[in-house]
């Protein structure tokens, strides 16, 4: 599990920018582990920096 300032670390994202992506449905949604306290599942985060991973290079490929 990481909290926000790990997740932030790890996909240089800001916090506004996480929030935005969970609104527009783009990003992994927090587990919620208390009644103030959340966090996000390591395999998700790294899913999600795979993907965007595959598909820069999937549109490099196709200017070739």
């Amino acid at each position: 599990m990481l909290k926000l300032k790990e997740v932030q670390k790890i996909t240089g994202l800001s916090r506004s920018s996480i929030y935005s992506y969970i609104e527009k449905g783009v990003f992994p949604i927090q587990v919620k582990l208390g009644q103030r306290s959340v966090a996000w599942i390591d395999q998700e985060i790294i899913a999600w920096l795979e993907s965007r991973i595959s598909a820069r290079d999937a549109a490099n490929s196709s200017t070739y």
